[in-house]
């Protein structure tokens, strides 16, 4: 009686074994064939949002609403970086400025 308990763990511990090792591949697999990455999602409420994917070299602003997807901009990889580095620069320019009043009251 005590040996066919123990087949029947071992058998249940070898199909979850096999399940697992499967369900690692498969994902392994799947990460690396992904051609869409959502960069970013900005919520404007319930079920609705903008929403920055990129696909290849090609980065899509989609407007969602709870009934619709609408390309609202495609952009080329290459010509957001200097608007984003200019951006960011200002940005910190204004902090820095922020920082210096501070500073002198």
């Amino acid at each position: 009686m005590t040996g066919t308990y123990l087949q029947v763990a071992t058998a249940l511990v070898v199909v979850v074994g096999l399940i697992m090792v499967f369900g690692i591949l498969v994902r392994k697999r799947q990460g690396k064939t992904s051609m869409l990455t959502v960069l970013a999602y900005q919520s404007f409420g319930q079920r609705k949002g903008i929403a920055a994917m990129k696909i290849g070299s090609e980065i899509l602003l989609i407007g969602v609403t709870s009934t619709d997807l609408k390309l609202l901009k495609t952009l080329d990889e290459n010509e957001l970086e200097p608007e984003v580095q200019k951006e960011v620069s200002d940005k910190l320019q204004k902090l820095r400025n922020m920082k210096k009043l501070l500073n002198e009251q």
